[in-house]
Formats: C-alpha cells, sequence, structure tokens
C-alpha cells in the first residue's frame, strides 16, 4: 500500500525454463507429428517451448492433423463429377445438407488458431508477447534502450 519505503532493491524472481526441448508424445499420427517437428524447434529457440508445454502444443498438433485430413477429403470429393465442390451432400430424403467435413475443417482450424495464439504463433500474438521471429539469441545491448512490449 505504501510502496517501497525502505527503497531497498526488490528481488525479482522469474522462473528460468528448462533448457532442452521436449518430445513429442507417442499418440501423435504422421500429421501431428510433421507439424510438431517444423514448430517446436522454432518455439525453444524463442523460449517459449518447456516441458509443461507439451501437452498444449500436442494438442495445437491434433487440431492440425484433423484440419489437413479433412481439407484433404474435402479436395478428393470435390474430383467427383457432380460433386458440387463437395461443399454440399444430399441425404435420404433428397435435401442437400453441409458436408460434415467442412463443420469437422472450421472446427480443427479454429482450434489450432486458438493454440497457436497460446504459443506466439500468429503475428498479433507475437506483438503482444513481444516476440521477434528469427531472433534466438541476445544481442550484446539488447535490453539496454526500451522496454520490450511496453512503452518507450
Amino acid at each position: 500500500m505504501e510502496g517501497n519505503r525502505s527503497h531497498r532493491p526488490i528481488p525479482i524472481n522469474i522462473p528460468e525454463p528448462p533448457q532442452g526441448m521436449p518430445f513429442p508424445p507417442a499418440h501423435l499420427d504422421v500429421y501431428a507429428l510433421e507439424e510438431w517437428n517444423r514448430v517446436a524447434e522454432g518455439l525453444n529457440v524463442m523460449g517459449i517451448l518447456t516441458g509443461i508445454d507439451q501437452g498444449t502444443l500436442a494438442a495445437y498438433c491434433g487440431a492440425y492433423s484433423r484440419w489437413r485430413k479433412a481439407e484433404e477429403e474435402l479436395a478428393e470429393l470435390a474430383k467427383q463429377p457432380g460433386s458440387k465442390g463437395a461443399l454440399v451432400m444430399k441425404t435420404i430424403s433428397g435435401n442437400f445438407i453441409q458436408n460434415p467435413l467442412i463443420g469437422i475443417s472450421n472446427k480443427a482450424a479454429g482450434d489450432m488458431v486458438r493454440y497457436a495464439t497460446e504459443f506466439g504463433m500468429t503475428p498479433s500474438a507475437r506483438a503482444r508477447l513481444a516476440i521477434e521471429p528469427g531472433r534466438g539469441k541476445k544481442g550484446k545491448f539488447e535490453g539496454l534502450v526500451g522496454i520490450a512490449g511496453g512503452k518507450r
């Protein structure tokens, strides 16, 4: 309430994430494992990915796999003659409905974006985290000018 009356430095205990990249879970399928291998190293270099994040990244990779499978299946269905681009299906009663694969794809894509945002994998998320892509090592003068992500 009264601030730091003694004017002594306030200790800042920022936990350091353990070094090393977590292993992908065994339950990931081929597409999910491919995505894990594509993004994990970059997240680890940025200091975002630690062992505690393994499940969240696995969920992102699983959503990516579902999205990719649904999109590939839709592309195959669209090649069939009279498929109307695989966007709609005719029911037994003769009505047209949206192809269920579109709903699966949309849900998986939404999940992917939500998880990707948690890891700073979208441009707006990186801006909020004040992370510059490709910056793995701190420079000689890092931190001398300005505050990352704050007002200067």
